[in-house]
C-alpha cells in the first residue's frame, strides 16, 4: 500500500475527540481506526502489539543488528472538534501549478494562495484537500501513516539495520489528554519523536505552557417589563468579561512567541453562561500572568455585580518541553544529522501549539516534534504535501538507521 492510499484510507474514519465527554477515550469511534492499524500492524508482523482499554496503540519492530538504539515514534489518532470529521472526502490534485484550487463548486469553497500564501511553497507537489465540507484530518493521520510507511518499509528492507522500534498512537490528543494513559514502561524507548504537523524540515523541541480555563456566570431572570435594578443578565456580564481582556492578545493577532487568550465557545442565556477558554504562552511566568488577570477580572466583576457572579475554572494542559530536551542534546543531534544526509535544513522553531511530546517528555520520555506536511489543520481548508510525507518516511529512515 502507497503512503497516498494509506492515508486516504485513515481519513476516511471519522475519529474526532470531545473535549467535554468524560469516557476514556473521549469517544468509542477512535477505537475503529485503532484496530485497523492494530490489524495492519499484525498483518507486517510486529511484536508486542497491545491495544489497550484506553484506545493506546503499541508496537516494536525488533532490533536487526547488535545496537542497543530504543528509539520511538508517536502519532496521535483523534482529530479536531473544531470542524466536523465525519464523511471526509479526500482528494488528490497532482503537480499543483499555484492557482486557486476548487474544493467544492457548488458551495462556492475555494483553496485560494491569495487567501493562504504558504500554497506558494508547494507548487509542484501532489496536495491531498478536502470536499469543502469537513477538515482532512491529516493533524495527525499523517503523521500515523508516515510511522505505518516506515514500519511497512523497513519490515521489507531487513537489510537496513536498525536498533529497537517503538511505536504508539493515541487518542484525544487534541483535547489535550493524548498521553494520560501511556505507559512509557510499556513503550520502552530512550527517547521518542512525534510526527505531528509542519514542514517535513522542521525540527520543534519548544511548545506553548498551556491552560484552559473554563468561565461561568450567573445571572437573573426577570421579566423584562419589570427588570430595572433586578435583573443581571448573564449574557452581558460575559460580554464585558470578554471584553476586558487584551485586545491584541488574541490568536488572529499573535505569531511567534507572543501568546493568546483565546475563546473556543460560549453558551447560554440571561440566567447562566458558560464559556470555555484556552491561555497560552511559551514563558511560565507569562502564563501564570494571564491566569491571574482571569482571576482577579472574576474578582472584580463579583465585587461589581455580586458575590458567585463569575467563577473561573483553571486547568493546566501541558508545559514547555525544552527545558527538558535540552538536557538531552543527543535527541536533537540525531534528527540534525539524518537531515544532513538527506540534504535538509533543519528548522529548529517553537510550536504554536503543543503536542503529546511535551506531556511525554515530562513523564521523562524526551520527545520532540517533527513535520508532516500538514496545512491549515483543523478546518475544511485543511490539506497534506504528499512529498512531504514522502521525504518524512525517508527521514525517519535515516534516524534509526545504524551504519555498520
Amino acid at each position: 500500500m502507497d503512503i497516498v492510499s494509506r492515508f486516504v484510507n485513515y481519513v476516511r474514519i471519522d475519529t474526532q475527540s470531545d473535549e467535554y465527554s468524560e469516557s476514556v477515550p473521549s469517544t468509542q469511534k477512535q477505537f475503529n481506526l485503532a484496530k485497523l492499524l492494530k490489524n495492519e500492524l499484525e498483518q507486517l508482523g510486529l511484536a508486542d502489539i497491545y491495544l489497550s482499554e484506553q484506545c493506546v496503540l503499541y508496537a516494536k519492530l525488533p532490533a536487526n543488528c547488535d545496537s542497543e538504539d530504543k528509539i520511538g515514534f508517536v502519532a496521535h489518532m483523534d482529530t479536531s472538534s473544531a470542524c466536523s470529521g465525519a464523511n471526509v472526502k479526500p482528494k488528490l490534485v497532482k503537480n499543483y501549478k499555484g492557482s486557486k484550487i476548487t474544493l467544492n463548486e457548488e458551495l462556492g469553497i475555494y483553496l485560494d494562495p491569495e487567501q493562504f500564501p504558504i500554497l506558494k511553497k508547494d507548487i509542484g507537489c501532489d496536495l491531498i484537500v478536502t470536499d469543502g465540507t469537513t477538515l482532512l484530518g491529516g493533524d495527525d493521520k499523517a503523521g500515523v501513516a508516515i510511522i505505518m510507511d516506515l514500519m511497512q518499509y523497513l519490515s521489507n528492507h531487513p537489510e537496513v539495520k536498525h536498533g529497537q522500534i517503538s511505536i504508539a498512537f493515541t487518542p484525544d490528543e487534541e483535547i489535550g489528554r493524548g498521553v494520560e494513559n501511556f505507559d512509557v514502561e510499556r513503550f520502552d524507548a530512550q527517547y521518542a519523536y512525534t510526527i505531528d504537523g509542519d514542514d517535513c524540515d522542521g525540527l520543534c523541541y519548544e511548545c506553548f505552557n498551556a491552560s484552559a480555563a473554563e468561565v461561568i456566570i450567573k445571572g437573573l431572570s426577570i421579566h423584562p417589563g419589570s427588570a430595572k435594578n433586578q435583573m443581571l443578565n448573564a449574557l452581558l456580564v460575559a460580554m464585558e468579561f470578554q471584553n476586558q481582556l487584551p485586545v491584541n492578545e488574541n490568536p488572529m493577532y499573535t505569531e511567534g512567541y507572543e501568546g493568546f487568550y483565546h475563546l473556543c465557545d460560549m453558551s447560554g442565556d440571561c440566567e447562566e453562561v458558560k464559556m470555555h477558554y484556552i491561555l497560552r504562552d511559551h514563558d511560565s511566568a507569562k502564563l501564570k500572568g494571564r491566569k491571574d488577570f482571569m482571576t482577579n477580572l472574576a474578582n472584580y466583576l463579583n465585587q461589581k455585580y455580586g458575590a458567585g457572579t463569575v467563577v473561573v475554572n483553571i486547568s493546566d494542559t501541558y508545559y514547555n518541553m525544552r527545558e527538558i530536551i535540552e538536557q538531552h542534546p543527543e535527541v536533537i543531534e540525531r534528527v540534525q544529522k539524518a537531515m544532513q544526509k538527506l540534504a535538509m535544513t533543519p528548522k529548529v522553531e517553537a510550536i504554536r501549539g503543543g503536542t503529546d511530546g511535551a506531556n511525554l517528555t515530562f513523564k521523562g520520555l524526551p520527545c520532540p516534534n517533527l513535520g508532516t506536511g500538514d496545512r491549515n489543520c483543523h478546518g475544511r481548508y485543511e490539506y497534506v504535501n504528499v512529498q512531504h510525507m514522502k521525504m518524512m518516511v525517508k527521514l525517519l529512515e535515516e534516524i534509526v538507521t545504524i551504519n555498520q
